[in-house]
């Protein structure tokens, strides 16, 4: 089964929200319907992360900002061996780290 991010659509006005919203930021409304998010999207900014924790098992960790296709931001790692802010991106949901046997998912954008 795939796994893809969550977003979460007014019910009132259609707009998405990413991360969940208690209260429509448009329309003030409280009721929400659960989204897939779209894959696609463009880079906006980007970091190198330096001596991360532990858990990431990496001495460097690539960081990036991207507006998915729908105009929602979110943050997750990065493969791409030369980012350029404003090139296309696609998001796929890995494993971003491990601590023991348990997984932790996330983001991770790759070149489109």
């Amino acid at each position: 089964m795939k796994k893809s991010i969550l977003g979460y659509k007014c019910k009132k006005c259609a707009t998405i929200h990413y991360p969940n919203r208690a209260i429509c930021r448009k329309c003030r409304n409280e009721e929400f319907d659960v989204v897939s998010l779209p894959e696609d999207g463009k880079l906006l900014t980007f970091t190198h992360l330096h001596n991360p924790s532990g858990d990431f098992e990496v001495a460097i960790l690539d960081l990036g900002i991207v507006e998915l296709s729908n105009g929602c931001r979110l943050t997750g790692q990065m493969k791409i061996e030369k980012p350029v802010i404003g090139m296309k991106i696609k998001s796929q949901i890995e494993v971003v780290r491990q601590s023991g046997y348990k997984k932790f998912y996330g983001a991770v954008f790759y070149k489109a």
